[in-house]
């Protein structure tokens, strides 16, 4: 048996030293293992924001460079826009690539799962497709494909870098500014050949996720990609309680963390006037509000998607989280060191609820494999 973890959008398998589903691998297969399963799991190296095809096609080779053909179970986690991908590469008929290649993937194909995914789109993607959206992604194209973009970004992570040594003094450890100086931008050169410039500069090529993310687009997508059946699809959904003002505090770094959540979380926040989250999701809405400490309206998200997007199928479970935390990207400690969180989100997740949450999911693996 094979298991696939599918990244989402801007996702990637690892990049310096991160991890994208940190801690998730050993987590899931520790979860199997109690379950008598024996799992080889991958973690996906996707295309960053590659168009939803483009990724559900490179997902499918991956499969077979991984020789899964020669599996008799597939098992397919996809966070966020990796659960489209999976999906669409499922979907009976679809044509990716010539070849019969999805219709060997799905025959073998037993479950699918998906956290966070935008099953009915995001709000946000219809702000990255604005003009201040796209403003953004010339700067990141600049930086990763000019030299003097790529000296300005090598000169700020040296900076950056000095910075997060400087504020030790302050009692300002364990921070994300550490964590980034450590995993990823201690040794960012002027070399195009850097991981990160690599990957700004597979964003700065192809961005056409960013259009298909819009609940208007994925309107179109969920007519044309239909469930396959014998495959069992379960969606787990989560959801971060709404920002409240920034508290003034000494770790400055959780202040700008708070105030971008924030500024997502209220972006997300807006349900498309024309293409509201449909009837299923408020079927399981009595289900989904017994699990939440806070009111659930199409408003509610988890600073990315928002929660009544992310129903699709079966209804696997409800977590209080941000988007990244169920991806193990949340404050924790390893080894005696603090794991600095992406988001500070304010939704306390931890390490019980991460455990809990993918044993689930191995119970959803195990239960499809029968």
């Amino acid at each position: 048996m094979q298991v696939y973890l599918v990244p989402g959008f801007f996702g990637f398998s690892r990049l310096g030293g991160f991890s994208y589903f940190h801690r998730v691998s050993d987590t899931l297969r520790r979860a199997l293992g109690e379950r008598g399963i024996d799992a080889e799991i991958i973690e996906v190296d996707t295309m960053a924001t590659s168009s939803i095809r483009r990724r559900a096609l490179a997902l499918c080779n991956l499969v077979e460079e991984h020789n899964g053909l020669e599996h008799d179970q597939l098992h397919f986690v996809g966070h966020s826009t990796g659960g489209l991908d999976i999906r669409l590469a499922l979907t009976p008929g679809v044509v990716l690539d010539p070849g019969p290649i999805e219709d060997h993937i799905a025959e073998r194909t037993r479950s699918a799962i998906t956290l966070s995914t935008p099953h009915f789109g995001t709000p946000l993607a219809n702000f990255f497709a604005s003009l201040q959206g796209r403003n953004l992604l010339y700067v990141l194209t600049m930086l990763a494909t000019s030299r003097p973009g790529r000296m300005g970004l090598s000169a700020s992570a040296r900076l950056l870098t000095k910075l997060a040594r400087f504020d030790d003094r302050f009692g300002m450890r364990d921070t994300l500014l550490d964590s980034l100086a450590d995993r990823l931008l201690a040794d960012v050169g002027r070399d195009e050949g850097h991981a990160v410039f690599e990957f700004l500069s597979e964003v700065s090529a192809d961005q056409g996720a960013m259009v298909q993310l819009t609940p208007e687009a994925i309107d179109l997508f969920n007519a044309a990609v239909p469930d396959r059946g014998g495959v069992d699809y379960t969606s787990y959904v989560c959801a971060a309680p709404p920002p409240s003002r920034p508290k003034l505090t000494r770790d400055v770094y959780s202040m700008v963390s708070r105030a971008a959540f924030s500024l997502s979380w209220t972006v997300a926040s807006k349900e498309h006037r024309h293409y509201p989250y449909p009837s299923p999701a408020y079927e399981l809405e009595s289900q989904i509000r017994k699990a939440l400490p806070f009111s659930l309206d199409p408003g509610t998200n988890d600073g990315i998607v928002p929660t009544l997007s992310q129903v699709w199928a079966k209804l696997g479970g409800v977590y209080v989280g941000d988007h990244l935390d169920v991806v193990g990207q949340f404050p924790h400690y390893e080894n005696g060191e603090r794991y600095a969180g992406w988001l500070d989100s304010g939704a306390a997740f931890d390490d019980r609820r991460f455990t809990e949450l993918w044993e689930s999911v191995a119970a959803n693996i195990a239960d499809a494999a029968g």
